[in-house]
């Protein structure tokens, strides 16, 4: 018995579009979101992927892809599971302003680093290594569990939320992480074995 695990990363943000750090601000999505939310709905639902089990973060660009996936699909009889433990990687100071403002304010090289280490935090926010320390643990505990009971399950998150699942997954370095660009609105299926191993993954 396998589970299915879908992963979806948000539809593009309006803050997205601006070029602005988001992390926990609260940007809902922009049109061109919504249509690659409802893409994915209708991709999963010609290749007969129907979760049965649904997971989003705290935040209002993830809850509303899934509420638009969940209408391509036609189901309405279900219920979610919000949790800020799949919230965005916080960017503290870096949160509202926009990235080459960011760069001009700090240098390009420090903004970097911020940016693409993986254990190195902006100014009163979280690196990739504090985002999978608070994400990892609410997986084994609330998603895994259903996958190992050989349930479809949908996680609508953001991306590096995503990226520590993905990682722990996939069993990849953090140099390897990195590297791991995951699109708004781009879907990813993983078979998860009833020990909550990987069995593959599902291409749509």
């Amino acid at each position: 018995m396998t589970g299915t695990l879908i992963l979806v990363r948000h539809g593009q943000s309006d803050w997205n579009l601006k070029n602005l750090f988001t992390g926990w601000r609260n940007p809902d999505l922009t049109e061109k979101g919504q249509g690659e939310a409802r893409a994915t709905g209708q991709k999963l639902k010609a290749a007969g992927l129907v979760p049965e089990v649904y997971f989003t973060s705290a935040l209002r660009r993830a809850q509303h892809t899934l509420d638009l996936i969940l209408e391509e699909l036609g189901v309405t009889d279900l219920v979610i599971t919000r949790n800020k433990a799949l919230n965005e990687r916080d960017y503290g100071d870096l949160s509202g302003l926009n990235k080459d403002d960011a760069r001009k304010k700090w240098g390009e090289e420090q903004v970097h680093i911020w940016r693409r280490s993986f254990d190195v935090p902006p100014p009163g926010g979280e690196s990739l290594k504090d985002t999978a320390a608070r994400t990892l643990p609410y997986f084994e505990a609330e998603i895994l569990p259903a996958l190992k009971a050989g349930k479809t399950v949908l996680v609508a998150a953001h991306g590096n939320s995503l990226r520590s699942i993905v990682m722990a997954i996939e069993g990849l370095t953090p140099e390897q992480i990195l590297e791991r660009e995951l699109g708004t609105g781009e879907p990813v299926v993983y078979s998860i074995a009833a020990d909550g191993s990987l069995a593959g993954t599902v291409a749509l």
